[in-house]
């Protein structure tokens, strides 16, 4: 880990996540994937720039600890919110939304997941191209 796209790295990149559930590509590095009372698992996601997950929910909620690059936040019809290094976002149950890098930077953050008899995620359709860019221009610092 010497090259200068890993010197910010905390965790390695992990495995590449499925296409199924990511347009772009990204990677993910399951840190603890079960507590010993079986409530969450934690995770450190690394979006390439402008790749984003599906919209998504959890029966349980999801916490995101951003600590590296720029990317989006958005719940489905709010409007989507720039998350940088440092930012935490509290994602409430059973509430659409995704999350990803922006069009001109990487993103990487820590998943904190309940798990639940339902599972920990309920993966939905792809966010559309028009769906992404639409806020760029506006959003962009």
């Amino acid at each position: 880990m010497n090259t200068l796209e890993n010197q910010n790295t905390i965790f390695p990149k992990g495995d590449k996540t499925s296409a199924d559930y990511f347009t772009g590509t990204a990677w993910l590095n399951i840190l603890v994937p079960q507590d010993e009372t079986g409530n969450y698992a934690i995770g450190n996601v690394v979006f390439e720039p402008g790749c984003r997950n599906n919209w998504h929910k959890h029966p349980a909620g999801q916490i995101l600890l951003i600590t590296d690059g720029k990317g989006y936040y958005q719940e489905r019809g709010k409007p989507a919110r720039l998350i940088t290094k440092g930012d935490v976002v509290v994602i409430p149950s059973h509430i659409d939304h995704w999350h990803g890098a922006a069009h001109d930077s990487s993103l990487t953050h820590i998943v904190i997941t309940n798990n639940t008899k339902q599972g920990a995620v309920e993966w939905l359709e792809p966010v559309t191209d028009k769906e992404y860019f639409s806020f760029q221009k506006e959003s962009s610092k």
